[in-house]
């Protein structure tokens, strides 16, 4: 997938060095009214419902939201992979529908499943990308050299890929889609399928992306913790729409006061009595429990707790915290972000 969108352009692409856009003023992508509706035996499906959307050079931002939200259709119409059912976009300076191939030199695509081929070796599959952008053999080891030292591969330029761990082939593939020097990183899903030291370790090279290099990265995640460690701006997509906007911690301080988790039994019974409570603001089941807003968390956790006691209501166990992105989930959609993506 990494090679496809390069492969539509490569008898036109420009070997000049692309022009790098680096001023934060500047929208990188500016998206109005996008949709996509795809055709099924059983009826039209509305994959994305018409959002709007615009990403600033040099920023880090999330499509944040379950399997089936339309982060990765969102994704794939401003790579030029789908043509929007209505809607129009400009990628990096380029109109989306008038000049694909504009954005495609711009662009650096790293699919979720990822496009390496596991029989060559990490120099070979690396050049050839770049020779498909129209780079010189040459020009293309020497970014592969620069690529591997960036990316933490070190001396694995002979390595044969199928050999490479998991974090080290989704490092490739990430060199794959910067070989090009691109103004703008999509990142679909990068640490789907990661244990969590290799997640951490790529984590901090998508963050030097933008850091070290100016690089604008647009990615797609389910996961909570990602989009509130990498991301600028997060954007949380539901049914196909964007229903927030906003830094990690914007969105969370829409959830004033502090959470508090019950565990117990008798949910039900239990949220039929904290609901008459004045100082519970929102209460929702959850797994095992209640999950209830409060504005003062450490004073007023405790007689909510003996209230359930005094009521014959047994609690096992409770916690304070903040509100997470996962809380700004529920209390937009009524349903728990890890619930939705599974």
């Amino acid at each position: 997938m990494v090679i496809s969108i390069f492969r539509l352009w490569r008898r036109s692409a420009d070997p000049n060095r692309p022009v790098r856009v680096t001023d934060r003023a500047v929208a990188i992508i500016e998206a109005r009214g996008l949709s996509r509706t795809f055709r099924t035996k059983s009826g039209p499906v509305e994959a994305v419902r018409g959002i709007d959307l615009d990403v600033a050079a040099g920023e880090i931002v999330g499509l944040l939201g379950p399997n089936g939200a339309g982060k990765t259709t969102t994704q794939r119409m401003l790579a030029t992979l789908l043509v929007p059912t209505t809607g129009e976009a400009t990628v990096a300076g380029y109109d989306l529908r008038k000049n694909p191939v504009g954005v495609r030199r711009q662009l650096g695509y790293v699919s979720q499943t990822g496009g390496t081929n596991p029989l060559v070796k990490v120099d070979e599959e690396i050049v050839t990308q770049a020779e498909l952008y129209g780079l010189s053999r040459s020009v293309g080891r020497a970014r592969a050299k620069v690529l591997r030292e960036r990316l933490d591969l070190g001396d694995l330029g002979d390595r044969m890929i199928r050999t490479l761990s998991g974090g080290q082939r989704r490092r490739v593939d990430i060199a794959l889609g910067l070989v090009h020097e691109p103004a703008l990183v999509f990142l679909d899903e990068p640490s789907t399928g990661l244990d969590p030291h290799s997640r951490a370790n790529l984590w901090t090279h998508i963050r030097g992306l933008r850091d070290r290099l100016g690089t604008t990265v647009l990615l797609t995640t389910h996961y909570l913790d990602e989009a509130d460690a990498l991301c600028d701006r997060v954007m949380i997509l539901d049914d196909g729409k964007i229903v927030a906007t906003g830094t990690p911690a914007e969105l969370k301080r829409r959830i004033s006061g502090n959470v508090v988790m019950f565990e117990l039994d008798d949910a039900a019974r239990a949220a039929a009595l904290l609901a008459a409570r004045p100082e519970a603001r929102d209460v929702a089941p959850v797994e095992r429990g209640l999950r209830v807003t409060v504005d003062h968390g450490d004073a007023q956790a405790l007689p909510l707790m003996r209230a359930l006691e005094d009521a014959g209501v047994k609690v096992g166990a409770l916690s304070i915290r903040h509100p997470s992105l996962d809380d700004v989930f529920l209390t937009l959609t009524g349903r728990s972000l890890r619930e939705a993506a599974n």
